[in-house]
């Protein structure tokens, strides 16, 4: 079933999670041991990460340096197709530009489709290490809008080769991420609604947006894609502190600020097992209100630790 789907017809809050692909050489058992903790909260869907290749010199004869690409955690596809079998439950993998030509985007969802997962959620994707800023695969989708446009095309049964004849159509429901707090690259909120709106009208049906730990930020991030005629529904991104040396990470990774009571709390604990509680109580209480607002789901950032997301989870559904 598509997220929007089940988002239309559920009568209740849902909940969601993402989860990261194991890295290479380890075994999918390390992901189900993350993901059996929360199975009995019901989760409407699992997104799932997709990390692409990032480069790596190696000393050859010499003193030469080669240049090697490498993908720590491969599996995206295989790993929802194996939740969906293991589960039976949704799984969104996610679609990014970096990486992809254009023609191995359209194989990929044709991939896709052959197994029967018809959700995906459209991201640009960040610079890898080595670049200082974007830069698209040659022949690739440059936005995340150029991404939504490929999908929705291929939903309307137009494929990269334009002599293809009745062609089948697809049926991806597609999500966009949205940022509370504007993306960091945007230089304005202003601008970056007008982008969100873009990709509203290309066909997304839904928003997940970044993390962060101020509610008001939300409501007011919301009556702003309300007043730009942004009517889709807005999943809030959730994710626990458990750990001090968190604080400065997930600002400067994710670019989202903290609140100062709460950042004056966490620097008072004297150990990450009163981080964890601090960081999980305060969760809690956010999640509540956000329930109290009518949001359509909790999405939780687990980053494949499931014990905090499972405290939380235990007050609020």
């Amino acid at each position: 079933m598509k997220v929007i789907e089940k988002i239309n017809k559920s009568e209740k809050a849902l909940l969601s999670f993402e989860i990261l692909p194991p890295l290479k050489g380890k075994s999918i058992q390390s992901l189900y041991e993350g993901i059996d903790p929360l199975m009995e909260f019901d989760p409407a869907f699992i997104n799932v990460t997709y990390h692409r290749e990032e480069y790596v010199y190696k000393k050859r004869e010499k003193g030469y340096l080669e240049k090697v690409s490498i993908r720590k955690r491969p599996g995206t596809v295989g790993i929802c197709a194996a939740i969906m079998n293991k589960y039976e439950v949704e799984a969104v993998p996610h679609l990014i530009c970096g990486g992809f030509s254009k023609e191995e985007t359209e194989n990929a969802l044709i991939d896709l489709n052959f197994l029967g997962i018809n959700n995906v959620l459209v991201l640009r994707g960040d610079p890898i290490k080595t670049e200082a800023h974007f830069i698209p695969e040659e022949n690739g989708n440059n936005y995340a809008i150029d991404l939504v446009k490929q999908v929705g095309e291929l939903n309307l049964g137009k494929y990269n080769d334009e002599d293809m004849k009745n062609a089948t159509p697809t049926d991806f429901c597609i999500g966009v991420a949205g940022y509370p707090e504007k993306h960091f690259e945007a230089p304005n909120m202003e601008t970056d609604l007008a982008h969100l709106k873009r990709k509203i009208d290309a066909g997304a049906e839904y928003i997940i947006t970044q993390l962060f730990y101020d509610n008001n930020k939300f409501m007011e991030y919301v009556k702003l894609c309300r007043d730009h005629g942004i009517t889709v529904p807005i999943i809030p991104g959730i994710k626990p502190v458990t750990r001090k040396s968190q604080i400065q990470a997930i600002t400067k990774f994710f670019h989202v600020s903290i609140p100062y009571e709460l950042s004056k709390a966490l620097e008072e604990c004297k150990n990450d097992e009163e981080v964890a509680k601090v960081g999980i109580d305060w969760t809690i209480q956010q999640c509540k209100e956000l329930l109290q607002n009518n949001v359509p789901c909790l999405h939780f950032y687990t980053m494949g630790k499931s014990v905090a997301v499972r405290k939380v989870a235990e007050h609020i559904f």
